[in-house]
């Protein structure tokens, strides 16, 4: 009993045509309850077919001269804090 291998590749075509558009519906309706969630208008582009969307690189943050300084001082009592530390740790030792 030989196979009709063109009819059986039809029926299988037809099959996957008809999964593949289930899918393509599903997609969008995921896609469209995202847009709902997120709003519409954020900022970006909405994901569709062949669309990419960009991130805008954030710029490095500048300190102001006091917020330096405060640092500067924070650092400076934290090392002084570390040294006395390690140097009671030495004469324990010792």
């Amino acid at each position: 009993m030989p196979v009709d291998v063109t009819n059986t590749l039809k029926a299988a075509l037809v099959k996957l045509t008809a999964e593949k558009r289930r899918i393509e519906r599903q997609t969008a309706a995921i896609q469209e309850a995202l847009r709902a969630v997120n709003g519409a208008n954020d900022g970006q582009r909405a994901l569709g077919a062949g669309v990419t969307t960009r991130r805008v690189k954030r710029g490095r943050r500048r300190m102001s001269p006091a917020e330096r300084k405060a640092v500067a001082l924070r650092m400076k009592a934290y090392w002084a804090r570390r040294r006395s530390a390690s140097s009671k740790r030495k004469r324990k030792a010792a």
